[in-house]
């Protein structure tokens, strides 16, 4: 799909991340609805957007019936980018009930709502995208991060379930797969520093990366280094392997640190 002309939903748009995949989009000639939590922030970043015909949608995801409203308000959507996340770090243990409701229903339950609202429209009109923004913890499994997994593990199978489904449909879906990502998101929001050896990558580049799922057929795009992408794999075809690699003191040290530089945005 061309992107140019087209009606862009954007979640989580306020971040490091979503700002840079707003820019992007915008800049290609789409029209983007930016969404997240504070209406002040939306909209002074609609106000620096390249083109025209931008609007603001604020909406607290984790809020019950929250994605179906924002479906129903965006209207017409071509392209939904499903970009909203909490970090959803910490042992289970020192997790409330509540905080583990909200991760669930931001990182995993809203993108399969919006995906299951846009898309009758998407196919009826015979032209649509969905881009849902997953992640490399989607793959192999790391401390402190056990819920961040659960949601980034269903994200993927509902992603690879639902493509199916749309096979040979005028309606595409892609991942977006980013691992250890510097200057902007979670990890760098965090203060902590990545796992030495793995190497980061950029917003500018997840942003690349969205914009080329929109014309792409391609299931998955991982934005990532091939040392990360290649670990996460081990990770995801041997448990074991990458069980006894995290448990060692540099994988237990550089999750305590992320942990506790995420603990106000549960």
């Amino acid at each position: 799909m061309d992107i140019a002309g087209k009606k862009v939903l954007l979640t989580g748009a306020t971040g490091g991340i979503g700002r840079r995949i707003a820019s992007t989009m915008a800049a290609a000639g789409a029209e983007v609805t930016v969404s997240g939590r504070s209406a002040d922030a939306l909209t002074e970043l609609v106000e620096g957007l390249p083109g025209s015909g931008h609007s603001v949608l604020a909406a607290d995801l984790g809020q019950s019936g929250a994605a179906q409203k924002l479906a129903d308000e965006a209207g017409p959507v071509d392209v939904l980018v499903a970009n909203a996340a909490l970090p959803s770090t910490g042992r289970i243990t020192d997790l409330t009930d509540e905080q583990v409701a909200r991760m669930l229903r931001i990182n995993l339950e809203s993108p399969i709502l919006l995906a299951q609202a846009l898309l009758p429209g998407m196919l009826e009109r015979g032209r649509g995208k969905l881009v849902l923004i997953g992640s490399l913890a989607g793959k192999a499994g790391s401390p402190r991060s056990s819920i961040y997994n659960a949601t980034k593990f269903g994200l993927r199978g509902f992603a690879f379930g639902l493509a199916a489904d749309l096979a040979g449909s005028p309606v595409s879906l892609t991942l977006v797969a980013p691992g250890f990502v510097r200057e902007a998101g979670m990890f760098a929001d965090s203060g902590a520093d990545a796992p030495p050896g793995l190497g980061t990558t950029t917003p500018d580049k997840v942003a690349a990366a969205v914009l080329k799922a929109v014309s792409s057929d391609r299931i998955e795009i991982a934005v990532a280094p091939l040392v990360q992408r290649t670990m996460a794999h081990v990770g995801l075809i041997s448990p074991h392997i990458s069980h006894r690699v995290q448990s060692g003191p540099a994988g237990q040290n550089a999750a305590d640190s992320l942990a506790a530089g995420q603990t106000d945005k549960r």
